[in-house]
Formats: C-alpha cells, structure tokens, sequence
C-alpha cells in the first residue's frame, strides 16, 4: 500500500489489478543453476510478498508458492515450487504475480492501494476538471500519479508527485483526486520544430 505522506513510502501493486487480484510482484531474471529467481515485491514490505500463501498470473489459474531465498541488490530472490532449473525459472521472466485482493492486509487512514488510485477523475483545487488517474507507479524515487489532462487542456500525460502538497485530497467514494501541481509542471513545454525552417 502507499503512504499519502511523504515521499519515499511504502510500495504497493504496481498499479495493475484484474477484478478481484491484486499485483504484487514482479518476476525477474533467473539466478544459479537452480531455479532461483529475481523478483521486484510492491508489497510494503517486500518479503510480505511470500506471506500471502499461493499466488496467482493475472488469470488465476496458474499458482506460483513463493519462499525467499535471499537478496540481491534492490530485488528479493526466491525459489518457486516446481521450478528446479535455470532454463523454467528464465522462462518465467516477466511474470506478474497476483494475490486475491480479500488477503491483502486493510488500509489505514491516508493509505491507498495503486489499484484503488486508477481510474479516478482528476480536478484542480479550484474545481476545474482536469483529467484522469491512468496509474500510480513508484520507480525508487517517491509515488506518482500519471494522470492524463483533457483533450482541451493540451497537457497530455503528467506525472503527479503523490504527496499531501501536490494530491491534497483523495476521494474514493467520490471517485476523485484533487491536484495540486507543483510549479511548472503545467507549464507549455518548446513548440515542436517546423520542418523546412531555417535557423
């Protein structure tokens, strides 16, 4: 889950959700000879990720029994059930890990689920409607939202630091953000170059 704080907070699902699971995890490149596996955890505490019992793909019908083996740099390592050899754990590269959202711990006050961000409509402190939440993500250096502005507004995509000064106000019930971008973030970027114009 995610901390509506401070930067630096807790992890959570990676913004990806499938009805009723959860993203927790995300399996990485193969490690040894045995079958071990990198794995990037968006639990709030990465070995949580094994805790939650058998997990799932995005369907639900493939199971993956986690156990943490050890760690390397940033990503846990682990061994899956089943997987005993190198060649099946590269061949799981890329695997996204689901849980069903009913195990996952609740939330406190000011703490959300990625999942639970996306989707929501995106207004300014003036009421001004300015888009929508595509995704919350947090890549190391402090939550996001990407939120994408109104056709008419002419911003596109940006990227909202997820903090009280910048996302003052969440309102799941009411389906909706406040935003409150920090200064230039809105600002027109250079106009694309014209072919044919000199200098």
């Amino acid at each position: 889950m995610v901390d509506h704080g401070s930067r630096g907070s807790p992890k959570n699902s990676g913004g990806s959700s499938k009805g009723d699971l959860i993203c927790v995890g995300l399996l990485g490149s193969a490690r040894g000879l045995k079958g071990e596996l990198r794995v990037k955890s968006f639990t709030a505490n990465a070995r949580d990720i094994a805790s939650y019992g058998t997990l799932t793909d995005e369907t639900g019908n493939r199971a993956f029994e986690l156990k943490v083996t050890g760690k390397h740099k940033d990503q846990l390592v682990v061994r899956i059930k089943g997987v005993n050899a190198r060649e099946a754990a590269e061949a799981l590269n890329g695997q996204k890990l689901y849980v069903e959202r009913g195990r996952l711990p609740e939330t406190e006050e000011d703490e959300f689920y990625f999942s639970d961000l996306a989707g929501l409509e995106a207004e300014l402190v003036d009421g001004t409607p300015f888009g929508q939440v595509v995704q919350a993500e947090d890549y190391g250096g402090g939550p996001f939202l990407e939120v994408k502005a109104r056709q008419e507004l002419g911003h596109g995509t940006v990227l909202v630091p997820f903090t009280k000064a910048a996302v003052p106000q969440v309102d799941l019930k009411g389906g909706k953000v406040v935003i409150d971008p920090p200064a230039g973030l809105l600002e027109p970027g250079d106009p694309e170059p014209q072919e044919g114009n000199g200098p």
